[in-house]
């Protein structure tokens, strides 16, 4: 016979037909429901029960519910808060996501939905795992990496979208990986899709599939991404390398939270959650109208900056020993000693690349290096990328000043070309340029 405690949820709305609806439909669940009113009503009965799950009306006849998840935020904020709102709502459910809310219902409420979305909240990891399991993946003890563990923490206990941003290299999908496995869609698949790679004119039957003999090459059904993570989280890297016709049927995916495969009749309901990322500006994107302004808002609901490594040089000494550690574990050989010099070039230098290029640079060392010591000269490092506290130029190597700082600005056009796939645009915003001024430095410089 099964003893445990049945789990506690809590329902605040003034119409009492809700209320009843959502008693009836959860005690089937097996859940213990409580049931308030209005604020007060809630407030008081927090103080006296612990609950799994919030279930509360926007518009309460002595304050919103916006003022409750607030509320709840300051005094359990690991306790899931969902928002039921009036059909059309969004700009309400949007700013219940920003406050802290797991998710929102939209009336007349929807029992399949309903019951879905209750389950989700119940699967939730406790409290006390989440700060380990993403102490274990992101390495670092900065300010900043701190904050962005605490960050983390919070919003995978949400299904708000999120957008990621932070430069190329600095970690993006890992952050989204650690949002997704650390909620309630762990068990379900994380789909990660780079948006730059996919030709144009495989766009539409990439994300959304497509039936057979839709087009000349479809040999059989194909289920898109939308479909494939369907249940767990799609990860849309280089969200803005979509082209605006793609971006205006993205849109609508993700407002039905439905799609229609190529060639198909009828339109298949997909639960995902959205999660995207660009090393660009995105809100720049949008005023140069290469992105469509009603979808960023949809996909920046919460913007979570991933840090550079010239943010957290303190980060780097253990990064570095944690990369060191697993090419030792991965080459069968004993693990390399870094040098003191060596570990100072790493701290002076502006890593462009950031997390992936430290680890291109010491798996590279790690080659090179003799006696199981990495020297500051197997790292090789670029002299046009250290840092001002770094070591300066040989005046003995300068014979024309003009000569030196344009092949220094050579080497820096070139590299930051390299790192954003020769996308010119993305690189003048890299260097923080206009478009204008970079077109005109590669003519001057020969590169045009």
């Amino acid at each position: 016979m099964n003893t445990s405690p049945r789990q506690k949820i809590l329902i605040v709305d003034d119409e009492p037909d809700i209320r009843e609806l959502l008693e009836i439909t959860l005690g089937r669940m097996k859940l213990e429901t409580f049931s308030a009113r209005n604020l007060g009503e809630a407030q008081a009965l927090l103080q006296r029960e612990h609950f799994d799950l919030c279930l509360t009306d926007m518009r309460l006849p002595d304050g919103t519910g916006l003022e409750l998840v607030q509320h709840i935020q300051q005094r359990d904020p690991h306790l899931p808060v969902a928002m039921i709102t009036a059909y059309g709502s969004l700009e309400t459910a949007i700013n219940a996501l920003k406050a802290g809310a797991f998710d929102f219902l939209t009336k007349p409420v929807e029992l399949p939905r309903l019951r879905e979305l209750v389950s989700s909240a119940l699967r939730l990891p406790t409290a006390g795992g989440l700060s380990t399991a993403i102490e274990r993946r992101l390495l670092g003890d900065s300010p900043p990496m701190a904050n962005l563990r605490r960050q983390i923490d919070k919003l995978a206990r949400s299904q708000a979208p999120v957008y990621i941003s932070g430069e190329s290299g600095s970690g993006k999908e890992l952050v989204a990986r650690l949002i997704h496995e650390q909620g309630p869609r762990a068990s379900q698949p994380f789909v990660p899709v780079n948006c730059g790679a996919i030709p144009s004119e495989l766009m539409e039957s990439e994300f959304f599939g497509h039936r057979k003999g839709s087009f000349t090459g479809a040999v059989e059904d194909k289920p898109g991404l939308f479909q494939a993570a369907h249940g767990g989280t799609l990860f849309l890297d280089e969200v803005a390398d979509l082209p605006l016709s793609m971006q205006v049927k993205l849109l609508r995916a993700i407002q039905e939270k439905a799609v229609r495969s190529v060639g198909g009749q009828q339109e298949t309901v997909v639960d995902v959650r959205i999660l995207c990322a660009t090393h660009k500006d995105l809100e720049a994107e949008v005023s140069a109208e290469r992105f469509r302004q009603d979808l960023y808002y949809r996909l920046n609901v919460i913007e979570l900056r991933v840090p550079s490594l010239r943010e957290r040089r303190d980060d780097i000494e253990a990064l570095a020993m944690h990369v060191l550690k697993r090419l030792a574990k991965d080459t069968g050989q004993p693990e390399a000693r870094l040098h003191p010099q060596a570990l100072e070039a790493l701290k002076n230098y502006r890593f462009p690349g950031n997390v992936r290029e430290l680890e291109n640079v010491l798996e590279r060392a790690h080659t090179l290096c003799e006696n199981r010591t990495i020297e500051a000269q197997d790292l090789r490092l670029s002299e046009g990328n250290c840092t001002a506290d770094g070591a300066m130029a040989d005046l003995t190597q300068v014979d024309n000043l003009e000569d030196y700082l344009e092949s220094v600005e050579r080497k820096l056009i070139l590299q930051a070309l390299e790192e954003t796939r020769w996308n010119r645009t993305a690189a003048a915003q890299r260097l923080s340029l206009s478009f204008r001024s970079m077109r005109y430095r590669l003519k001057k410089l020969g590169l045009d």
